[in-house]
């Protein structure tokens, strides 16, 4: 018989950024509230950030099957007090179903918008401007292009490779992304270099 454990998937990215990503989300995140992730993927994010991040709350979401099971199986191995039970969400969705919590004060999406359509990324826009309140936070990761242009070889091989597997995927454009966060109130505070070519962005919503 399956245990809850067999659906546990592994990202060799999460061991490798998962350390660098806590600093800048310490400094970053509001000091209370639940810090609600999009697309946890694996949930090895979940639940590494979650017991360092006391007293918050994590809330994991995805829209797989195959993830939101695999984040079970993560919470079952390496449960945490303040880290919630999966939810099923897509970021394009005009209406995000979320289980009550306390405040919502952060969003956090990783390695996201660069492997889905361009409407994730809209629409994770616009379902950050409808629940953060003033003030809270919104922290993306991944590679991105600057000015246009990509910001190392391996960057560029990197978007080559997503649009042959998908024309819809590929490395976004710092700028584009700005603009679509301006356009639903989130305001850009800070970028931050990460390794491997990766940036820490980090928005937050107005008055």
């Amino acid at each position: 018989m399956n245990t809850p454990q067999d659906a546990r998937q592994f990202a060799p990215a999460t061991q490798r950024n998962r350390e660098v990503i806590l600093e800048i989300l310490l400094q970053v995140l509001p000091a209370s509230g639940t810090i609600l992730e999009i697309a946890s993927g694996t949930g090895e994010h979940a639940v590494y950030f979650a017991p360092h991040l006391k007293p918050r709350k994590w809330l994991p979401t995805d829209p797989n099957p195959r993830s939101l099971a695999s984040i079970t199986a993560w919470i079952a191995h390496s449960p945490s007090d303040n880290l919630y039970q999966p939810v099923d969400l897509d970021a394009t969705a005009p209406h995000w179903i979320l289980p009550d919590t306390a405040p919502i004060t952060a969003i956090v999406n990783i390695n996201m918008i660069h492997i889905s359509p361009m409407n994730a990324c809209l629409g994770l826009m616009v379902g950050c401007d409808r629940i953060l309140r003033p003030g809270g936070i919104l922290y993306l990761y991944g590679p991105f292009k600057q000015n246009g242009e990509h910001t190392s070889p391996s960057n560029a091989a990197f978007d080559t490779s997503l649009r042959a597997q998908n024309p819809s995927w590929g490395v976004r454009d710092l700028d584009d992304v700005v603009a679509a966060a301006k356009a639903q109130n989130l305001h850009l505070i800070n970028t931050y270099q990460m390794p491997a070519n990766n940036l820490s962005v980090v928005f937050q919503h107005g008055e």
